[in-house]
């Protein structure tokens, strides 16, 4: 009787409890909630500092492009040659722009002719007074003057864009010929023609003053024109490469991405197919390197262009390369010295960041491997690492063949996972 006594008793009790355990979270949920709340934000908090300062310890593999490059500073060597007249004082005028192609023969540029200016300006003055002298004439015989004016207006639309010297000399004779013959009809008919005359003989006074000082320059042989002429034309040439030492090229005193600037008084004819680089390295594929190895340079546009090794030569334990390209040539015509990277191979796989990758030791060799874990899973993964550089490499699947060359077990060969795309591995 005493023991149910004392069960209903502790019944109670522990109503009891509850009871008040219920209250005292209905009295205090809103300060109860608030700091559940308080909680989780410090947690969120908390994961995302952490995932900040180290954002995953894990990658996916992927296909991508491993490569070995190195920067460089590179001396262009091409051929070229200076082209310069008599009047060179007098400045110039392009006819062909920079870097535009030629062939041997047409004309790139004409010096002006002295006192070309003043001449101008009389002969633009003339046209004036000549026109003006035409509307004042009686009116003329509009089949002769049309056809006159026809020929005229033809011709002179024609010399736009002509360089050929002959036909450029041609036209204007023949242009002078048509507005004398026309301004002989005026005088014919009209008092005014003595005048008219007087104006047409004065304007071709001044056209042969102004044609007896220009001189054209022709292009000596095919090519680019280029007026960036810095006068190492004789000196950075290609006809021997031995001579290119370090000391020789440090002496040039050449700034890195320099562009050359234009000259007012030269041009010159820059071979377009192929120049060459100079440079000198240290690294060991330098060392490797031999001539007629083909490599891929990025110049400093980022363009990537093949080069072949012309030449090479050992200093001490430094290796001076001679590049030649054939691609890019014209981009380079502005510098004489620049930055630029080789790259000495590139292929393409799986990559995977070295630093998930780690060895065992196997019969006294060093296996590769990586581990990739799947829902909470890790695998140990053998790879065989086919090129590397300072941050990744390619890897492949080794065959059962050379996994039994390399001392395992069939069992152990029949268990081993296979390294696949969009895999993710673990980073030590």
């Amino acid at each position: 009787m005493v023991k149910r006594t004392t069960n209903v008793e502790s019944r109670e009790k522990n109503i009891k409890r509850k009871s008040k355990l219920i209250n005292f979270l209905k009295k205090h949920r809103k300060i109860i909630l608030l700091l559940l709340l308080a909680c989780i934000l410090i947690y969120i908090i908390y994961m995302v500092v952490k995932l900040i300062q180290k954002p995953t310890d894990t990658v996916y593999v992927e296909m991508g492009q491993v490569r070995e490059e190195e920067i460089a500073v590179g001396y262009i060597i091409r051929e070229e040659e200076v082209i310069k007249g008599e009047n060179y004082k007098n400045g110039i005028e392009q006819i062909k722009t920079e870097g535009e192609k030629v062939a041997k023969g047409e004309a790139i540029f004409r010096y002006y002719s002295n006192n070309e200016k003043s001449l101008v300006e009389k002969i633009k003055e003339l046209d004036g007074k000549i026109d003006e002298a035409m509307e004042a004439t009686e009116k003329l015989p509009t089949s002769d003057t049309k056809a006159l004016e026809d020929q005229i207006d033809s011709k002179i639309y024609n010399l736009y864009g002509e360089s050929d010297l002959k036909v450029i000399q041609n036209s204007k004779d023949e242009i002078i010929s048509s507005m004398s013959k026309k301004s002989k009809i005026a005088g014919e008919q009209s008092p005014a023609g003595s005048y008219l005359k007087k104006l047409i003989d004065q304007r071709s006074e001044y056209e042969n003053e102004l044609s007896s000082g220009e001189e054209y320059i022709e292009a000596t042989k095919s090519g680019i024109v280029s007026y960036r002429v810095d006068g190492y034309e004789d000196i950075l040439t290609i006809d021997d490469f031995g001579k290119y030492t370090k000391e020789f090229l440090e002496e040039l005193n050449l700034k890195t991405g320099q562009i050359i600037p234009m000259s007012s008084e030269e041009g010159k004819i820059v071979d377009n197919y192929e120049c060459y680089i100079v440079c000198v390295l240290d690294s060991d594929y330098a060392k490797d390197a031999e001539v007629g190895d083909s490599v891929t340079i990025k110049l400093p546009s980022g363009k990537e262009v093949k080069a072949s090794i012309e030449y090479k030569a050992t200093e001490d334990k430094e290796y001076i390369l001679t590049l030649k390209i054939d691609e890019g040539v014209e981009e380079l015509t502005s510098y004489r010295k620049i930055s630029f990277s080789i790259i000495w191979w590139s292929s393409s796989g799986l990559r995977v960041p070295n630093t998930a990758i780690s060895t065992e030791e196997k019969n006294g060799n060093e296996i590769a491997y990586v581990t990739r874990t799947r829902i909470g899973y890790e695998d140990k993964i053998l790879v065989k690492v086919l090129k590397t550089n300072e941050k990744y490499s390619l890897v492949t699947n080794y065959t059962s063949d050379e996994l039994t060359e390399l001392g395992y077990t069939p069992a152990e060969i029949r268990n081993m996972p296979n390294i696949a795309i969009y895999d993710e591995i673990l980073i030590n």
